[in-house]
């Protein structure tokens, strides 16, 4: 059971991982005595699902389903790819959400990839491998990554899902820079048309925090990044930032 009055921790994986991938990091939250729930996004549950008819707006619908059944507004933590169904269900339910955690990610505007036609994206370990920042990850992890990934829905990458609440840009931010540091986030994010940087041009109120490692810093730093997942929840749990 909890022993803190802090908000609620919702956890949602990135790109091929299930709300496994957060166990170190949920130990240690409930540990010091937070209410955490790690969340597995559908098409990842299991690797006979049908994933071929799965859509960003299924993501999104999961991730506030969850937050509106949450006993108070919650802290809800996106890791990666999730940047994007996770600023939509900030658009969809702000009122329910006390503040956002981006891990390694940035609140993403749909489309990802409109031209991806195929039902699911295969995880590719060579393309993680030659793509992303592996710094602290052991033998053993990497491993437990490539048997236990699964493919992501295809329609995850090419829906576009409207963003129409504009209290959506006054929530608490926090955005965790793990593989590049934040001054090269907030340098992509002047200079470059990604979209999954295309939000932080939106929001109001960013919070920038450096934990140099992995971009899977669940698994590289999952003591330091529950420490400061940890300290936002208690942070926008104070009387004085509800007042």
């Amino acid at each position: 059971m909890p022993t803190n009055t802090a908000a609620p921790i919702l956890l949602v994986p990135g790109f091929w991982l299930g709300g496994w991938a957060w166990d170190e990091v949920a130990e240690h939250l409930r540990g010091d005595g937070y209410d955490v729930t790690p969340l597995t996004l559908p098409g990842l549950e299991a690797a006979n699902t049908d994933r071929s008819s799965i859509t960003l707006s299924d993501h999104i619908d999961a991730i506030c389903q969850a937050v509106e059944g949450a006993p108070a507004p919650v802290v809800l933590a996106v890791h990666s790819g999730t940047g994007f169904s996770g600023y939509a269900a900030s658009d969809r339910c702000p009122e329910k959400i006390a503040a956002m955690i981006y891990v390694d990610s940035a609140p993403g505007v749909s489309p990802l990839d409109a031209e991806f036609d195929g039902p699911e994206k295969a995880f590719n370990w060579e393309e993680i491998k030659e793509e992303e920042n592996l710094d602290g990850l052991t033998e053993e992890q990497m491993e437990t990554f490539r048997q236990r990934a699964l493919p992501e829905p295809g329609g995850v990458l090419r829906e576009t899902v409207p963003l129409i609440n504009d209290a959506r840009r006054d929530i608490p931010t926090t955005i965790i820079c793990t593989a590049y540091p934040s001054e090269a986030y907030k340098k992509y994010a002047a200079e470059q048309d990604w979209a999954w940087l295309a939000g932080v041009r939106e929001l109001r109120n960013i919070d920038w925090v450096d934990l140099p490692t992995s971009h899977w810093p669940m698994w590289s730093r999952p003591r330091e990044l529950a420490e400061i997942i940890g300290g936002v929840a208690a942070e926008v749990s104070k009387p004085s930032s509800a007042s």
